[in-house]
């Protein structure tokens, strides 16, 4: 987890930050950058990612492969390159069973590929239908 941590860091955009959140570690657009906050709970910050150590897995949650089609076929395609075994993927989850099988490399390159900004505007055009 402190890798998969330090990775996350050390590539996220600026304007994302760390928080803890529902028992995870998690990256927000703080109220001070989106004011409105979350739809579901205004009061929290816009949710972005997340990881957490479950029971049989390191969890990546990242609300923007869930939203963004060309960001999820990127990643997919991306992925086999980078891992022997096969993807284990959710809606927005990426489930990693063992800790040296994490690609921290690919990890590192799909925090980079959204902004604040581009989070903020996928998350309206979904929200303010």
């Amino acid at each position: 987890m402190k890798k998969l941590r330090k990775t996350i860091i050390d590539n996220l955009p600026d304007g994302f930050e760390e928080t803890m959140s529902y028992g995870m570690i998690g990256y927000v657009v703080p109220h001070s950058i989106y004011p409105d906050g979350y739809h579901c709970s205004p009061e929290l910050p816009l949710p972005f990612l997340s990881i957490a150590s479950q029971k049989n897995f390191i969890g990546l949650y990242h609300m923007g492969i869930y939203s963004d089609e060309k960001l999820l076929n990127w990643f997919t395609s991306e992925y086999p390159k980078h891992v022997k075994t096969k993807l284990d993927m959710g809606k927005s989850c990426i489930r990693f069973k063992k800790p040296d099988q994490i690609p921290y490399e690919l990890i590192a390159e799909l925090v980079q590929k959204m902004s604040v900004k581009d989070w903020v505007d996928k998350y309206e055009s979904a929200v303010k239908r």
